[in-house]
């Protein structure tokens, strides 16, 4: 018997050094054979979080990071430490061609979409242009796929647009909103987070009414399109969410940069309302205009009434 049967019970030793015994009729038994590879055991091994080999320097050859523990030999990079950008004692290559590239941590990334895009979805039945295009029906339609940080209607294809369609979008490029315009529609520009986002698609926010929005500025033909009747002089922001069932409210911008966007009217935003007349977007610089209007008023002084001279 061989020597690695010999571990095995009685049994299991018979049973295996028993000749194979063919039976006449074995062909019409079903034939069960299984088949084990042998490599198996070397693939065999601990689960991932099982094992961790620590990484132990200069404890000798066998350690693989023995005598000079992976710093290599002699130079700066063995004996002390080298700074970041260290060009070996002459000037710097960032003070000589200074920085370069970079990330900006401010920008949007926003998803894009040309109206050629939006008119064949029209075509093909899947956006109706009689009611409001919001981020919910671009998404819901898979017109895009991914709503990120807002999305951008780019002008590509304008010449394509066949009807007057109602687009509630975060940004718009100029030549997107004259080829909309040309066409009898309306682009609004909204502000929105990610959160906010969110629950459009579940549904549970408005997709651009807010306390800010206000009906008199160029969204008579939104509302129209979405069938409802409002007060001419403000949105009942609460009567709507409670028609509607939302749970929650649709912020509004609270940063500079936002606010400045979205009070601009050439980027047909939402808060264009709150500008006065000859007042600039921005919250900071005043515009020629204002600045010329306020250049020949001459202020009175006015002196208190107890004051002699």
């Amino acid at each position: 018997m061989s020597p690695r049967l010999m571990g095995l019970p009685t049994q299991l030793q018979q049973f295996i050094a028993r000749p194979f015994q063919s039976s006449p009729l074995g062909f019409l038994t079903p034939q069960f054979q299984q088949a084990r590879n042998a490599s198996i055991l070397s693939s065999l091994s601990d689960n991932p979080s099982a094992y961790n080999k620590r990484i132990r320097r200069g404890r000798g050859p066998a350690s693989g990071k023995g005598k000079t523990s992976g710093r290599g030999h002699k130079g700066q990079k063995q004996h002390g430490k080298v700074p970041a950008g260290f060009n070996g004692g002459q000037t710097a290559d960032i003070v000589v061609h200074g920085e370069r590239g970079g990330v900006n941590i401010f920008s949007l990334d926003m998803a894009p979409v040309n109206l050629s895009r939006i008119q064949e979805w029209i075509d093909q039945g899947r956006l109706d242009p009689t009611r409001p295009i919001t981020v919910r029906e671009l998404a819901k339609s898979r017109c895009i796929h991914q709503y990120k940080d807002g999305v951008k209607v780019l002008g590509e294809g304008s010449s394509t647009l066949k009807q007057p369609i109602h687009l509630v979008v975060s940004r718009a490029s100029a030549s997107a909103i004259s080829a909309v315009e040309a066409a009898g529609g309306s682009i609004a520009t909204r502000f929105y987070t990610r959160t906010a986002l969110r629950h459009i698609m579940a549904g549970e926010t408005h997709p651009f009414i807010s306390m800010a929005w206000d009906i008199n500025s160029g969204s008579k033909a939104l509302f129209a399109a979405e069938g409802e009747t409002v007060d001419e002089s403000a949105v009942d922001e609460k009567a709507i969410m409670q028609a509607k069932g939302y749970k929650f409210r649709l912020p509004d911008p609270a940063g500079r940069r936002e606010i400045e966007y979205y009070r601009d009217p050439a980027h047909r935003g939402y808060l264009s309302h709150l500008l006065k007349p000859l007042e600039s977007p921005s919250l900071f610089f005043r515009s020629p205009e204002e600045r010329k209007s306020t250049a020949g008023v001459k202020k009175e002084k006015v002196l208190p009434e107890n004051r002699l001279w």
